[in-house]
């Protein structure tokens, strides 16, 4: 009977077969180059199917640029702030959504540019002979493709398909969308280069920046965008600030058109510069409308003042009555002028400080210097109050949250507090210096009043006058230095190195790490695939299988057979696979010796499970002897699954069976066969007890009337792991024979044969290797052809070449494994 434990998996198992693995891996070198050629196959076709992705940058410096008109004559002055203040508001401006529609309108980059290549549609602003001007104030076809063929150098056909009765367009003025009535279907129209284009979904013309007539007949295609999303698309810009020199910035962008890239970093640069130029003389324009507001008040006093000393003159003698007067006209001018100078300077601080206390907006603010302010607190503090407006107002599109608002609006607080501490203190001096003036100017009016009414009148008229012509004239000075100061501002943002298409910036697709890739996964996935294969394959691959599993000598190796008939020793005598079964042939004798055998040997065969080829190594084995001159009997005791008849061309109807039950003679069932020497005795019809029939006495009696007859007597038996008819046999074989297959036998079956040599079941056990193919011919091995190992048809042999050396080195290592 069977034990459980024979089919074990898990009993014995050894370590992982390094070298095994690397021979399996070898002999599966065709999948490796197929690996290769498919994943390079595919590396190239995604290499030629993904656009080319540039990144362009350019730089740009910030730096305090002072006004070179500035003097110390100049009272105009505002000190815009340090650079450090700069870097970290313009790198948070050009990543605004603010700032990025302003460009993207500038540029409309909106409007897509589009050309159908071989693999992808190609983006080819900057290189059509066109371009197209919209009018952004009408209705623009939103997100359907527009095809532009040009006919002739100055018509072009424009061609949309619509799939629907409505269209979706938007008005790029407002960025509002609304759908419009169309008729579904192909729309096609002729216009000429520059004539306006005046549809419901689309308004504008085109302009030719090409002359080249090589673009008639070349097919183009333009498509509106969402403002918004092509703005958002737009901000992705990447600014860095070069941390060894922090007033340098570095602007970088990524795209698949170079001369995009090149025209947004320009346009971006070139808007933040006049963006800040502006917010820098936004404060000689604040004191320019200033005084030409206060000036417009003025010219009424003027011109009243000057109608009065007309009408004066008409009647009076205006020399003598100035001769009068002359003393005192000097002396109460250049009074009324300070005084002047008092009111207005009182005058900007209370307006100052309603403004501060009232309101959060301080970028109209004027200079304090056109009210003749030179307090340097008060300037520093209402320049550092604008410049924080500006930047408040900035970053209001770009903050996320209110962190930045809340850190300015702190600032504010602190810089208004010190203002309103500076006004105060100013007020205070002024209001002093003003009562003086005032005390003066009563006392010069006491001596005006002791002259005559004439000259008293014309004083007054004359007063009047020439204070309004005075401070006009001041008033005159300020606004041409706020205007000397506006022309000569220079923006603190210059470039340093403009973005440029010079013919570099590639960086994807990385065609070379993409073939890498490729290499790696062609090598990788068949080596992943031959490892599963090798792990999951839980057959004998090679003599080390074997060798690692087992103390039982292996006799002998033998080869595939390429033909169909079994017969391969007698049919082709001088093959490798010959010469593999007389190796088998002389190290029976060294293992017959070494028993002590005489006269008739006994040989029999089995096998794990069926298909093992133990039938093939049967009739071979029993050739090699009979073609020795030796009388040999093969015995088809395979009594459930007979088939050795079928390689000789007999019928099973009698046979073994037959002569067990009494039924025939041994004469009546043996078989001379076509091989001299060698005689057959099938198994006959299947019988209903096998093993009853082997275990009968008349067994015995078949092997004694056998050996009798014959020099060798070779069993053919069932497989051991599936019937116990074999270890019945086994008692009659003097050498068993257990046949392997490579690949096929599965390795934990050679634990059943252990257990079964343990309990003494089987004796004399020796192992032949069946079917063995080594697919990488490595090296010599023990042997060049079948039946010796490691290479069939390696070196230049062939089937049919007679080896000369592989039986010393062969008998050598059976030697050594037997201890003989």
């Amino acid at each position: 009977m069977l034990d459980v434990k024979d089919f074990s998996f898990f009993e014995n198992q050894n370590s992982f077969d390094f070298k095994g693995f690397l021979i399996k891996t070898a002999s599966y070198w065709k999948w490796f180059v197929l690996g290769l050629i498919v994943c390079l196959t595919i590396a190239h076709q995604i290499n030629i199917r993904k656009q080319k992705i540039y990144s362009l940058e350019t730089t740009l410096a910030v730096s305090e640029q002072e006004n070179p008109l500035f003097t110390s004559n100049t009272s105009l002055v505002f000190n815009w702030g340090g650079t450090s203040d700069q870097v970290q508001t313009i790198g948070t401006t050009l990543r605004s959504r603010s700032h990025n529609e302003l460009v993207v309108d500038k540029l409309s980059f909106y409007i897509d540019y589009l050309k159908e290549g071989k693999y992808f549609t190609e983006d080819v602003y900057g290189y059509t002979p066109f371009v197209v001007n919209l009018d952004k104030s009408k209705n623009q076809l939103a997100g359907i493709p527009i095809n532009i063929k040009f006919v002739t150098p100055n018509e072009f056909e424009v061609t949309i398909d619509f799939t629907s009765n409505s269209a979706k367009v938007i008005n790029y003025s407002t960025n509002k969308y609304d759908n419009v009535d169309v008729v579904q279907g192909i729309l096609k129209k002729r216009f000429r280069i520059g004539q306006q284009i005046n549809l419901p979904y689309l308004s504008c013309n085109l302009s030719l920046v090409d002359n080249d007539e090589n673009y008639i007949g070349s097919d183009y295609i333009i498509k509106m965008n969402s403002f918004d999303g092509t703005v958002s698309r737009f901000r992705n810009v990447k600014v860095a600030i070069d941390e060894r020199a922090g007033s340098i910035i570095k602007l970088s962008m990524e795209g698949t058109n170079k001369a995009r890239i090149v025209d947004y970093l320009n346009a971006t640069v070139k808007m933040l510069m006049k963006m800040q130029l502006d917010s820098k003389n936004l404060f000689a324009e604040n004191t320019i409308k200033y005084i030409d507001t206060t000036l417009s008040l003025m010219e009424d006093d003027l011109k009243d003042a000057n109608n009065q000393l007309k009408d004066f003159s008409r009647s009076k003698n205006v020399l003598e009555i100035e001769s009068g007067g002359s003393t005192y006209q000097d002396q109460i001018l250049e009074l009324d002028i300070k005084k002047d100078d008092i009111d207005r300077k009182l005058n900007y601080y209370n307006v100052l400080n309603s403004y501060l206390k009232n309101s959060n907006d301080f970028s109209k603010l004027p200079a304090p210097a056109v009210a003749g302010i030179d307090d340097i607190n008060v300037i520093t503090n209402v320049s550092k109050l604008i410049q924080l407006s500006i930047r408040r107002a900035e970053i209001g599109y770009s903050a996320k949250g209110d962190v930045m608002f809340d850190q300015i609006d702190n600032e504010m607080a602190s810089v208004k507090k010190v203002l309103l501490e500076n006004i105060n203190s100013a007020k205070a001096a002024i209001q002093y210096e003003s009562s003086q003036v005032k005390n003066k100017i009563f006392q010069a009016e006491s001596k005006i009043m002791t002259l005559p009414d004439d000259n008293q009148e014309y004083l007054s008229i004359m007063r009047k006058y020439n204070l309004s012509n005075s401070i006009i004239d001041a008033y005159l000075q300020k606004r041409n230095e706020a205007q000397i100061v506006k022309a000569a501002n220079l923006s603190d943002i210059q470039f340093i190195d403009p973005a440029k298409d010079i013919g570099d910036g590639l960086i994807g697709p990385r065609t070379g790490v993409n073939y890498v890739i490729a290499i790696f996964l062609g090598l990788l996935i068949p080596l992943l695939i031959v490892f599963l294969i090798f792990f999951i394959n839980n057959s004998i691959q090679n003599t080390d299988d074997i060798s690692n599993l087992t103390q039982i000598p292996l006799i002998g190796v033998v080869g595939l057979k390429h033909s169909d008939s079994n017969l391969a020793v007698f049919e082709k005598p001088k093959s490798a696979l010959s010469e593999s079964f007389r190796a088998i042939r002389s190290s029976l004798q060294f293992l017959y010796k070494k028993q002590n055998v005489s006269g008739t040997k006994t040989l029999m065969l089995t096998s794990s499970v069926s298909g093992e080829g133990k039938t093939f190594c049967s009739i071979n084995i029993a050739t090699v002897f009979a073609m020795s001159e030796k009388k040999t009997v093969i015995v088809g005791l395979d009594l459930r699954k007979p088939k050795i008849f079928e390689d000789f061309n007999f019928k099973n109807d009698v046979g073994a069976v037959n002569y067990l039950i009494g039924q025939n003679t041994l004469e009546e069932v043996t078989l001379k066969t076509k091989i001299p020497n060698l005689d057959l005795i099938t198994s006959g019809p299947i019988p209903p007890n096998p093993s009853e029939l082997i275990m009968g006495e008349t067994m015995r009696e078949l092997m004694e009337e056998l050996k009798k007859k014959y020099e060798y007597i070779i069993l053919d038996t069932p497989p051991v792991g599936l019937v116990t008819d074999a270890v019945e046999l086994s008692n009659y074989a003097d050498v068993t024979l257990y046949v392997m297959r490579q690949n096929f036998t599965k390795k934990e079956m050679v634990n059943l044969l252990n257990n079964r040599v343990k309990r003494d079941e089987l004796s004399n056990v020796s192992i032949i290797l069946n079917g063995f193919e080594n697919k990488a011919k490595y090296g010599a091995g023990y042997g060049y052809g079948y039946g010796y190992g490691y290479g069939a048809y390696s070196n230049g042999y062939h089937e049919e070449d007679e080896p000369k050396n592989m039986f010393v080195k062969y008998y050598k290592r059976f030697m050594k494994k037997i201890n003989f």
